[in-house]
């Protein structure tokens, strides 16, 4: 850093940018590119904790080029052997729901996916990221994606294990689009739209701070705090309910369940952060545990179509009746999915004064809104929220509890009204959060 007798010693300097070096470097003043280059670095570093010698696999949109070809070069410079791109492009993927035969959206190519289980199994590492047009199949029929999106869940089952059971290393993080922007931010003009969501995505995914990697160290120090303080208490169950009557709903746990949050050690001993970001501490329910009513908090985006205003009953585990205002085909049929996808594979609970929760920005996706807020997930349960799970065969995971199914899908039911207590066997209660936010 230059000083002020440095410029008092060489009248050739210019006063004012020498005078500029003294005020430390705020992140809003930085270039895009190096707020950029931040995200990257954080995703690679913190997110899968990317090894010397492994391969790398990113999925990712078209638009995420400039983030991609970032994180490439990051991977490279932690030793990756191989990083191999695949790219998705919305313009493609709608022109197959308008064009393509009806017969046809009960194939998915299984020897892509067969490919990524064996990278997954020789050791590669995974990094998705997200950032398509949250929209994109809203007018499409939904009986066309909902066969799509089976036939993709076949396909991909095996590798999804691998990761469900985080066998490897793997994160998923944002990359803005103009699609994507659109929908959050409607009344701004376009560029204006994606500069506020990369702004979000920057502050959410906490890369502002002077030393990004460090502030994460101790954001994952924090929600390691509050997972071992639910391991400690063993609860039986949690009631969630909020004064109006719109959520009243108590979810068992499976037997032996496990909490995690925050970074995990994978199966293959590396240390990762699946979610950039992450605020919430999950576990694993009973699949027949769980009885009464529950209402979204937040519209849901499940493969490009909206669905808004979710209410479920449940009944012994099952849901025994969906309804939403918007997407109440798409929310039925995903329920259709198989057995399992009427029944929970994950409970979270997230504070309302996370930093997403506080943005006040509805992000129309997933990663985001689900760390805004606490919630439940239908479908597949992580074999890792379970003591000794990982090792355990599907068998014996069901004798405790833990869901199985081709989906996994999360939809929030937090907010600044919800209450929840950790209930005991006898059935004592515990507050655990009150109105959003921990006791």
């Amino acid at each position: 850093m230059l000083r002020l007798r440095e410029v008092a010693a060489n009248p050739n300097l210019d006063f004012m940018s020498s005078v500029a070096t003294l005020a430390p470097t705020t992140f809003a003043s930085l270039p895009f590119a190096q707020k950029l280059d931040r995200l990257a670095e954080v995703a690679v570093r913190i997110g899968l904790g990317l090894q010397p010698g492994q391969e790398l696999v990113i999925t990712a949109p078209i638009d995420a080029i400039p983030l991609v070809r970032l994180i490439t070069e990051h991977a490279y410079k932690a030793g990756a052997k191989l990083v191999t791109t695949f790219f998705s492009d919305d313009a493609t993927t709608l022109a197959r729901y308008q064009f393509a035969p009806d017969g046809t959206f009960d194939y998915a190519p299984a020897w892509y996916y067969d490919a990524l289980a064996t990278a997954y199994r020789s050791g590669a590492a995974r990094m998705g990221i997200t950032g398509a047009n949250p929209a994109l199949l809203a007018a499409q029929d939904p009986a066309k994606v909902s066969r799509a999106n089976v036939a993709v869940s076949k396909a991909y089952k095996p590798a999804m294990e691998l990761i469900t059971r985080h066998a490897i290393n793997w994160t998923i993080v944002a990359s803005a689009s103009p699609a994507w922007a659109a929908l959050v931010f409607p009344n701004d003009p376009p560029e204006l739209a994606l500069g506020r969501l990369w702004d979000a995505i920057f502050s959410t995914s906490r890369i502002t701070s002077a030393d990004p990697v460090a502030q994460w160290r101790e954001h994952g120090a924090n929600l390691k705090k509050r997972v071992d303080l639910l391991n400690a208490k063993r609860f039986h169950s949690l009631h969630f309910f909020t004064p109006d009557g719109a959520t009243d709903l108590i979810v068992g746990l499976a037997d032996q369940h496990l909490w995690a949050g925050g970074g995990t050690t994978a199966g293959n001993g590396v240390y990762c952060q699946p979610n950039i970001p992450t605020e919430e501490c999950f576990t694993t329910p009973h699949k027949s545990r769980v009885n009464g009513h529950v209402t979204a908090s937040k519209p849901l985006s499940h493969q490009g179509t909206l669905i808004e205003n979710i209410r479920c009953t449940f009944k012994d585990g099952k849901i025994v009746k969906a309804t939403a205002t918007a997407g109440e085909a798409a929310i039925n049929k995903l329920i259709s999915t198989d057995e399992g996808a009427r029944q929970l594979g994950e409970v979270a609970l997230v504070p309302h004064n996370s930093p997403i929760a506080q943005s006040g920005v509805l992000f129309w996706n997933t990663l985001f809104d689900e760390n805004a807020a606490s919630h439940i997930a239908l479908g597949q349960a992580y074999s890792t929220c379970l003591i000794g799970g990982e090792k355990m065969s599907s068998e014996e995971l069901s004798a405790l509890g833990a869901n199985e199914s081709l989906i996994h899908v999360d939809w929030m039911i937090g907010g600044p009204t919800m209450n929840v207590d950790g209930l005991a066997a006898d059935g004592t209660a515990q507050p655990l959060m009150r109105n959003g936010d921990w006791v």
